[in-house]
């Protein structure tokens, strides 16, 4: 809730699950026992450009046990001295005001739970699977393809077996029909009447004859 003319915080909501709440930039003064109240487990609080000018302004921040880093930024009680020194004492569960611990060492730049990278890399990970999946549907429909061509060569190999021997056959129907044309009209007759199992009847009356 940064910058909306905040005035106090005495309408938030019950939050017991909130951990880092952004405040600065308001018109803050006061109040601050409503945190204590509605955000119990809150690790960050920022009040950087507000209008909190004394220490016992930040009192009610001792019963949030898990506070471990306060922004006062631009506030009037900064200015104030031993300022550091005073809110250590205040508040002894904090580990970093203003963005340093209290040897002025700096706090880290983020902290991974708080902005979530976690969640980042899953969902990288994420993807990863998705491109491995469809590798893999890929080479599975590219194998299929290959199949249907085995296929479908066979067929026509065989078709074409088939076609030869067809055209073998009409051959020597074709080489039958021409030795038959260049045989004599008698021969021609008795020779088909061999083929079906028939006597020429000439024959037939030579033998009655005899």
């Amino acid at each position: 809730m940064i910058n909306i003319n905040l005035l106090s915080v005495s309408n938030l909501p019950k939050l017991n699950k909130l951990r880092k709440l952004e405040l600065s930039d308001n018109r803050i003064s006061g109040g601050l026992e409503v945190l204590a109240e509605r955000t119990p487990n809150l690790t960050h609080l920022n009040l950087s450009g507000n209008k909190i000018k004394d220490i016992n302004t930040l009192e009610p921040l001792k019963k949030l046990p898990n506070l471990h880093s306060l922004d006062l930024f631009n506030c009037e009680v900064t200015m104030l001295i031993n300022y550091r020194e005073s809110v250590f004492t205040l508040l002894p569960q904090l580990t970093y005001l203003d963005g340093f611990d209290a040897d002025d060492q700096e706090a880290p730049d983020s902290d991974p739970e708080a902005d979530g990278d976690g969640l980042e890399d899953e969902y990288e990970n994420g993807e990863e699977d998705d491109d491995d999946e469809e590798d893999d549907l890929d080479e599975e429909v590219i194998d299929d393809e290959e199949d249907e061509d085995d296929d479908l060569e066979g067929e026509e190999e065989e078709d074409g077996v088939d076609d030869e021997e067809d055209e073998e056959e009409d051959g020597e129907d074709d080489e039958e029909d021409e030795a038959d044309e260049d045989l004599p009209r008698g021969e021609k007759r008795k020779r088909n009447l061999e083929d079906e199992g028939e006597e020429d009847p000439e024959d037939e009356e030579d033998d009655e004859d005899d």
